[in-house]
């Protein structure tokens, strides 16, 4: 799993790349929870996310608690429709705004 974070335009951007499991979970929580800071802009961008395990279900449950405890706004990009899926079953996909693509995400966090 490979993390980059990048400011533009006052927004965070983690751009993710690998797959989020029991391995890789954990080093993204650690490098994208403490973005969640009050009053901040994050963008996460999952395009190069083929595959997220429960593991990564449940990091994206920590990080919606921790968005809403810091009233931090949060966009998640990119996701490809089998975690759309996964993420709608659970329940989670109603926690997040998602958009296709970071265009889309930046208009959200803009207005």
């Amino acid at each position: 799993m490979k993390i980059a974070i990048n400011t533009l335009e006052e927004i965070t951007i983690a751009e993710l790349d690998g797959d989020i499991d029991a391995s890789t979970a954990p080093k993204i929580s650690k490098e994208v929870l403490p973005l969640a800071t009050e009053g901040k802009k994050i963008l996460v961008d999952m395009t190069k996310v083929p595959y997220m395990s429960s593991a990564g279900l449940r990091m994206l449950l920590l990080l919606n608690r921790q968005i809403t405890l810091k009233k931090t706004e949060l966009v998640l990009v990119g996701m490809n429709e089998e975690i759309i899926k996964t993420m709608k079953v659970t329940g989670l996909l109603n926690c997040f705004p998602i958009e296709k693509n970071l265009e889309e995400g930046k208009k959200v966090l803009n207005r």
